[in-house]
């Protein structure tokens, strides 16, 4: 397959990139950076247009984000990224129909089935609404900007849309780069868990589950990609910091971290999905059962590499 991958300069997309090109696709990646293959703002139709003008291709995966290294901790952290799922998901499907895809793969993610509390059963593609109405202003621009990249993707006339709903990242380019530095530095305060979990998936296996949604997988679906086992954010970097041999973090009462609400909202957040949709549709399964597996691995190997 010849496979447009927005976002392929990011940690994500030179995971996924690799990982496509490992299956014998031909990836051309689009972005700003220099690293990509074909350069333009994906919240300028035009230049996107201009950039693809004159080529071929089979997919369209939108894994563009404005997250990178950048602290999530305000609301307007999230601003830039829920425009390229709307804007930018219009300006890509414009580029899919002037380069004869066929098929359009969205990056979505967990958050989708709105932030609060979902109980203790997890969550299923299809017996979960997604996209409810956020219950506050900033928590509504999050989840409508995911809400309307589905709804786009699942609505293109002549277009095969699927959705890949992420559980939240971890692994090599993030949890080693970033959360490792903020923990030593005990910069990094988590909440008690009072029975809270959130699903987590790895990153190369976040890859090549878009490798797997190049060919596999249903127009018009959905997929969760996430491990069995959901493990709440004090778990994971408590993990991080036996693991990475760093400090504890501290232990913070929630109430304080209003003063960083979207934090706020992801740490007090209660959703586990299941991920047999994946296992059947897609023929993905996690490497590991749990984050606290995965991360104990990401340490082993940075270890090695030390050594």
């Amino acid at each position: 397959m010849k496979v447009l991958l927005a976002g392929g300069s990011g940690t994500l997309g030179t995971l996924a990139t690799d990982a496509l090109r490992a299956d014998g696709h031909e990836v051309t990646r689009l972005g700003r950076g220099a690293a990509n293959d074909a350069r333009a703002d994906l919240l300028d139709r035009e230049a996107v247009l201009r950039a693809v003008d004159g080529r071929g291709f089979d997919v369209v995966v939108h894994a563009a984000t404005a997250i990178g290294g950048k602290s999530m901790t305000r609301h307007q952290d999230m601003y830039p990224t829920d425009e390229l799922r709307t804007t930018g998901t219009v300006n890509l499907l414009a580029a899919a129909r002037a380069t004869g895809a066929r098929r359009f793969v969205a990056e979505s993610m967990m958050f989708g089935y709105g932030y609060g509390d979902h109980g203790g059963a997890p969550v299923t593609e299809d017996g979960t609404p997604f996209g409810p109405r956020g219950r506050t202003a900033p928590l509504e621009r999050h989840v409508g900007a995911m809400r309307t990249k589905e709804e786009l993707t699942f609505t293109a006339d002549g277009i095969e849309g699927i959705a890949l709903r992420f559980g939240l990242f971890y692994g090599g380019g993030t949890t080693d780069t970033h959360m490792v530095p903020l923990l030593r530095a005990r910069r990094l305060p988590t909440v008690a868990d009072r029975g809270r979990a959130q699903s987590w998936v790895e990153l190369t296996d976040a890859a090549r589950a878009v490798a797997a949604s190049v060919t596999g997988g249903r127009a018009g679906e959905a997929y969760n990609v996430c491990e069995d086992e959901a493990v709440s954010f004090s778990t994971h970097l408590r993990a991080i910091a036996e693991a990475f041999g760093t400090p504890r973090p501290p232990t913070v009462p929630a109430w304080l971290l209003r003063a960083a609400p979207l934090a706020h909202s992801m740490m007090t957040t209660d959703l586990r999905m299941a991920n047999a949709k994946a296992a059947e549709g897609l023929g993905w399964r996690p490497t590991y059962r749990s984050s606290v597996e995965g991360v104990r691995a990401l340490a082993a190997r940075a270890g090695a590499l030390a050594a």
